[in-house]
C-alpha cells in the first residue's frame, strides 16, 4: 500500500469515529517562546490541556508535520545513519478533549492496526505505566485490564516513568501512556531473541509505532498530583514507521516516502543506491533534509544565522556537504528535488506546490552560496597545508568554520588525506567562547561577504592616528531586530575595535560628496569590522576615516583609570584580587574582581583617594610594544588566569602598574582629571563590581549631588538633613505598624467569609472567589485555610 493511501486510511478511520479532521499546524512555531518548531502533534493543543482556551471540537485527528533538531529532541546526528531517525516526519494523531478515554482509545488503536491495516497480531506488544513510588503515582491497572481483552498477558509489558508517563513540564497536565510496539524482524531472528527483551532498547526493527497518552492528572508544587476535572487523550503514530511495516521493508528510507527522492539523487550523482554505505548515508541525509528545509521555508522560516533560521541553514548545509563530499556533486541540485517531493505529497500539503518557486529559489541561493564557501574553504585549507609545518592550529580551523561556514568534519577529512591533524583543544575552546557569546546575542541575520578588493592583511594604526585614508575591501548586510545595517572591512583602520573591555570607536568615513557614520567597531576572527547604517554610493574609492576624538579620549581616561584601580585594589584588599571582567566606554568604567565580602566604607574611601593620588601624580605612560611574553613575565606584569597570550605582547605601564593590554590610554595619568566611585556591588559569589567615572563626568556627578543637597535643605526647611530624614523614618515605621494591624484584621475577616462560601465538587471542598490581595496575603490565607480547616 502506498504511503499516501496509508495516511488517508488513518484519517478516514477516525473520521468515521466522529473525529474532525484538521490541517497540520505549521512546522515553525511563531507564538510559543518555548519552542522553535512543532515537535509533536499535541503542540497546537497545549492551551486546551492547560485550560487556557475553550474546546471547540471534542474529537480531532490529523497528520502533523514535526521537526526534531533542537533541544532535547535532537536527532540530527543519527539522521541518515540508521533506518528510522528523521529531522522532519509526520505524526498521525487523534485527540479527545474531555470526551472518550482509555477504553475507546485502546479499542480503536487495536482495531485500526489489526482490522484496517491487517498487521500480524503475533508481532504486536504493548507497554503500560508500572507506577513510581518515589513520585507517589500508582500502577495504571485500568490500562492493563483493557489490554487483556486484546492481548495475552505475556505481551503486556510494564514501563518506567521515563518511558510510560507523559509530562508537559515540571508542573501542569500529565498522565500515564501506553505504547504499541511492532516486531519487524525476520522469523529466524525472532526465534533467537524474544521481542520483550528488545522493546525500548533502540532496536531498529523492534519499534514503537503508536503512543496513547492519558492526560488525567495535574502536577502542582503545592498540591502534588491531583486528578483533572476533564480527562484528555493524546495519541501519536509514526507515519514513516507504519509505512515501513505495511510495505514489507526494513528501513523507513526503503518506503515510497523516500525512495523517489533517493532515486532522483542517485540519478543525479550517477551512483547506484546500495553500492556503498557512505554514499547511501549521503543519499538518505539529502532525502531527509530537503523535506525539512522545504516545509520550513513553506511555513515562513528562511535560512539565516540565528535561532530557527540557523537550524534550517544548518540542515540544508549538512545535505550540501554530504553531496559535495560523498557524491561528488559540485553544483546546486537539491532545489530540483522539490518537484519529486511535491509529487510524493500528492496534494495533502498544498503549501509546497503553492510556494514552489520561492522554495526552489531560496534553496538554490543557499546551495550556490555554500558551494562557493566550500571552494573558498578548500583554497584556505590548501594554503594552511602548504605554509604550516605540523598540526594545523585549532584557531585556523575555527576561522574556517566561523567565517567561511566550512564544516569541521570536512576539514578533518581533508587534513587526514594529507596525514595532518588540527589542534582539537584549541578549536573546542574557540567554539565554547562562541557559544557563550551567542547566548547573549540578539536575533541577527548575517549575509555573505561581498569582496571589493583582495586584501589578506588588515593593519590597525589607531594607537598613533585618529585619521587615515582607507579603502573598503569587503562588506556584508546584517538584519537585526528588523533593522538593516552593514559591516565594512578596511585595508587599514584607525578605529579601535571592541576588546579588552573597551568599547569600539565611532566616527565617520567621508568623501567629497558624502559622509557615512561609523556606528561601532568590533573584531571578528581577527578582522576589524565597522558598522554603518548605509552603504556608500561608491565602494571602490578612497575614503577619509575619522575617529570621534572626544569619545576616544574619554574612553582612554576610563581605561587608564581601570588599570590604576586594579593595582590599588590589590594593594589595599590583597593579592587575591584578580580581574574577572571589565567595561570601558566614554561615560564610565566597570571593573569586576575576586573578593569575598562587601568592601567597607573606610576601604572604599582609601581606594578612591589612592587612585586620585596617582592621577594627580601625572604618571607617564610607558608602552612596551612587541614585547616577548617571557620578558613581560620577568618584569612582573599582571596576567589573567585562563587567558591565552601570544608569544609577543603589548604591555601598558604606569609606574608599578603593568598589564598586558590592547586598549587605548592617556599619555599621562593627569589627563584623567578626577576619579569618582559611584557604586560597589556583588555580581556573583566571590565577585564584586566597582563602577566609576572620570574627568568632566565625575565633576558633573559631584555638582549634581551638591544641587540635590541644597534642594533637600529647602524642602525640609533645615540645614540638618540627617536629623530631618531620621525623624521621617521613625514616623513612617510607626504608621506602618498601625497599617499592618488593620491589614491583619481585614485578612482574618476575609478568611471567615471565604470559608463560609466553600462548596463541594467531587468530594473536594473548593473556594472560588475574586479577591483584591497581593501574593503574600493570598499565600497567608491559603495556608491558613489548608492547615486549620483541611481545605
Amino acid at each position: 500500500m502506498k504511503a499516501k493511501d496509508i495516511r488517508k486510511l488513518y484519517l478516514d478511520f477516525f473520521k468515521k469515529k466522529n473525529h474532525k479532521i484538521i490541517e497540520s499546524a505549521p512546522i515553525v512555531v511563531k507564538d510559543d517562546p518555548t519552542l522553535m518548531f512543532t515537535n509533536a502533534g499535541m503542540n497546537q493543543f497545549k492551551d486546551i490541556f492547560l485550560s487556557n482556551t475553550s474546546v471547540k471540537d471534542l474529537r480531532v485527528a490529523n497528520s502533523q508535520k514535526c521537526l526534531r533538531v533542537s533541544g532535547k529532541h535532537n536527532d540530527l546526528d543519527e539522521v541518515g545513519h540508521d533506518t528510522y531517525h528523521h529531522t522532519m516526519f509526520e505524526m498521525l494523531g487523534s485527540w479527545s478533549f474531555g470526551d472518550y478515554f482509555k477504553e475507546e482509545a485502546i479499542q480503536w488503536a487495536w482495531e485500526f492496526l489489526t482490522d484496517i491495516c491487517k498487521l500480524d497480531k503475533d508481532r504486536l506488544f504493548v507497554t503500560f505505566f508500572k507506577g513510581d513510588s518515589s513520585a507517589a503515582i500508582s500502577k495504571d491497572q485500568e490500562t492493563v485490564d483493557i489490554w487483556k481483552k486484546y492481548v495475552s498477558e505475556d505481551r503486556i509489558l510494564e514501563g518506567s516513568k521515563k518511558d510510560n508517563f507523559w509530562e508537559m513540564g515540571d508542573v501542569g497536565p500529565c498522565g500515564p501512556c501506553t505504547e504499541i510496539h511492532y516486531d519487524n524482524r525476520k522469523d529466524n531472528e525472532r526465534v533467537l531473541v524474544p521481542a520483550q527483551e528488545l522493546i525500548n532498547n533502540d532496536h531498529p526493527q523492534v519499534i514503537e509505532i503508536w503512543n496513547i497518552v492519558f492526560i488525567q492528572y495535574n502536577q502542582s508544587v503545592s498540591e502534588g498530583l491531583t486528578l483533572l476535572p476533564h480527562k484528555h487523550v493524546d495519541t501519536g503514530m509514526g507515519f514513516e514507521r507504519l509505512a515501513m511495516i505495511m510495505q514489507g521493508v526494513e528501513s523507513n528510507y526503503d518506503t515510497d516516502i523516500f525512495q523517489p527522492l533517493i532515486n532522483a539523487i542517485a540519478n543525479k550523482s550517477e551512483i547506484n543506491y546500495g553500492s556503498s554505505e557512505k554514499q547511501d548515508i549521503a543519499m538518505r541525509v539529502i532525502a531527509d533534509h530537503v523535506r525539512a528545509t522545504a516545509f520550513s521555508i513553506a511555513d515562513g522560516q528562511l535560512p539565516s544565522n540565528t535561532k530557527a533560521g540557523y537550524v534550517i541553514r544548518r540542515i540544508l548545509r549538512r545535505a550540501i556537504r554530504y553531496a559535495y563530499t560523498f557524491l561528488n556533486i559540485r553544483q546546486p541540485f537539491i532545489y530540483e528535488l522539490l518537484e519529486v517531493l511535491i509529487k510524493q505529497m500528492d496534494g495533502h500539503y498544498p503549501e509546497l506546490d503553492s510556494q514552489k518557486e520561492l522554495i526552489q529559489k531560496i534553496i538554490r541561493q543557499e546551495e550556490e552560496s555554500f558551494l562557493s564557501t566550500l571552494d573558498s574553504g578548500l583554497k584556505r585549507i590548501n594554503d594552511l597545508i602548504e605554509n604550516i609545518d605540523g598540526d594545523i592550529p585549532g584557531e585556523a580551523v575555527f576561522e574556517l568554520y566561523d567565517t567561511f561556514g566550512f564544516p569541521v568534519d570536512l576539514t578533518s577529512l581533508i587534513l587526514a588525506e594529507h596525514k595532518l591533524r588540527f589542534n582539537k583543544e584549541e578549536f573546542d575552546a574557540c567554539m565554547k567562547s562562541q557559544k557563550e557569546r551567542s547566548k547573549h546575542a540578539q536575533k541577527k541575520d548575517i549575509g555573505e561577504w561581498t569582496i571589493i578588493m583582495d586584501d589578506q592583511e588588515q593593519e590597525f594604526i589607531g594607537y598613533n592616528k585618529l585619521e587615515a585614508d582607507v579603502r573598503i575591501t569587503r562588506y556584508r548586510k546584517i538584519i537585526e531586530s528588523d533593522e538593516t545595517y552593514y559591516q565594512l572591512i578596511f585595508n587599514l583602520t584607525p578605529f579601535y575595535p571592541e576588546g579588552g573591555g573597551q568599547i569600539g570607536d565611532t566616527g565617520k568615513i567621508i568623501t567629497s560628496s558624502e559622509e557615512i557614520k561609523i556606528l561601532d567597531t568590533k573584531k571578528e576572527n581577527k578582522l576589524i569590522v565597522h558598522l554603518v547604517s548605509d552603504l556608500p554610493k561608491q565602494l571602490d574609492i578612497i575614503f577619509r576615516a575619522v575617529v570621534d576624538k572626544n569619545k576616544r579620549i574619554m574612553s582612554a581616561r576610563n581605561h587608564t583609570a581601570t588599570h590604576l584601580l586594579h593595582e590599588v585594589l590589590r594593594d589595599i584588599l590583597g593579592d587575591h584580587v584578580v580581574q574577572k571582567g571589565s567595561l570601558v566606554d566614554p561615560d564610565h568604567l566597570r571593573f569586576d574582581f575576586s573578593h569575598f565580602s562587601k568592601i567597607s566604607v573606610e576601604d572604599m574611601e582609601k581606594i578612591e583617594i589612592e587612585v586620585n593620588n596617582r592621577v594627580l601624580s601625572n604618571i607617564p605612560l610607558i608602552e612596551h610594544s612587541n614585547l616577548p611574553l617571557k620578558e613581560a613575565e620577568d618584569m612582573g606584569v599582571v596576567m589573567l588566569f585562563g587567558e591565552k597570550y601570544e608569544d609577543v605582547v603589548r604591555m601598558i605601564q604606569f609606574n608599578t602598574s603593568k598589564e598586558l593590554c590592547g586598549g587605548t590610554h592617556v599619555a599621562a595619568t593627569g589627563e584623567i582629571g578626577l576619579f569618582k566611585i559611584v557604586s560597589e556591588s556583588s555580581v556573583a559569589s566571590g565577585v564584586r563590581r566597582i563602577e566609576a567615572i572620570t574627568g568632566l563626568k565625575a565633576r558633573k556627578y559631584l555638582s549634581d549631588k551638591e544641587t540635590l543637597i541644597n534642594e533637600l535643605k529647602t524642602s525640609l526647611k533645615t540645614n540638618d538633613i540627617k536629623k530631618a530624614v531620621g525623624d521621617l523614618i521613625l514616623e513612617k515605621k510607626s504608621m506602618q505598624k498601625e497599617l499592618d494591624k488593620f491589614r491583619s484584621a481585614n485578612i482574618s475577616n476575609l478568611e471567615q467569609k471565604l470559608l463560609s462560601s466553600a462548596t463541594e465538587i467531587n468530594n473536594i471542598r473548593c473556594i472560588t472567589q475574586e479577591v483584591s490581595l497581593d501574593g503574600n496575603q493570598m499565600k497567608q490565607i491559603a495556608y491558613s485555610l489548608r492547615k486549620e480547616h483541611n481545605l
